[in-house]
């Protein structure tokens, strides 16, 4: 079995920001996967094969012990980022200045149900019956309330230095920023748009939100990133 053989795939979508998540916790982590970047009208037989649900990141993880084994298949962004920065976590994103792991955990969930529920019928509005996309951005700027109370005492939300709860709630945040970007510059809290705006502007969301090719079965195999990073 070949080195590369053992290595996860990762099945990914550059704008997703679920998938978002899956790459900027393996690229923190300084492990190393084979991208396959998809279109999401013609998703992989491969992938539909191990994820059914279709939805983007999926990380198939080969099992050590066993060559013929089916691989573990992680389908959910968060978990895919638990599953890296538990192998390793050199920035400390499991472990917050302050509050703690369950904290975070809770407050990524919280947000994943409120905050994206109304992005979604704001984002996609015709993609759902007596919809008001006013009212739902209206909606998902007051559910953006638990990140600018906690942003007023600290740049990042938990703490000086940004942890798991920035890198996961981020990317949506983005999404609900991009949708009207002049609205929301005058809208929402200024130290909101001043987080957002450090984390889009980061070394690491450049780093993997890059363009790659689409995979097709038989292309040259695409490692993320391509180059580890250094050991700390």
């Amino acid at each position: 079995m070949t080195q590369q053989s053992m290595l996860p795939i990762l099945y990914s979508f550059r704008r997703c920001p679920y998938a978002m998540r899956g790459r900027m916790g393996i690229y923190a982590s300084g492990m190393q996967v084979i991208l396959r970047e998809i279109v999401l009208r013609a998703k992989p037989a491969h992938m539909l094969e191990h994820s059914p649900k279709g939805t983007v990141p999926v990380l198939l993880v080969p099992q050590e012990k066993e060559e013929e084994a089916a691989p573990r298949v992680i389908d959910e962004s968060l978990d895919i980022m638990l599953w890296a920065l538990e192998q390793r976590d050199p920035q400390g994103w499991l472990m917050p200045q302050e509050g703690s792991l369950k904290e975070s955990l809770a407050l990524i969930a919280h947000m994943d149900g409120d905050f994206k529920r109304h992005l979604d019928r704001y984002k996609y509005a015709t993609r759902y019956e007596e919809c008001d996309e006013l009212i739902e951005r209206s909606m998902a700027l007051l559910a953006l309330a638990p990140l600018a109370d906690r942003l007023k005492h600290t740049p990042h939300l938990f703490g000086v230095l940004p942890s798991l709860a920035d890198i996961a709630l981020f990317p949506f945040v983005r999404q609900f920023a991009n949708t009207d970007r002049v609205w929301f510059d005058q809208a929402a809290p200024s130290m909101v748009r001043n987080w957002l705006v450090h984390h889009e502007s980061s070394d690491l969301f450049a780093a993997i939100f890059k363009k790659w090719p689409v995979w097709s079965d038989g292309d040259a195999i695409t490692l993320f990133p391509d180059q580890l990073l250094a050991s700390g």
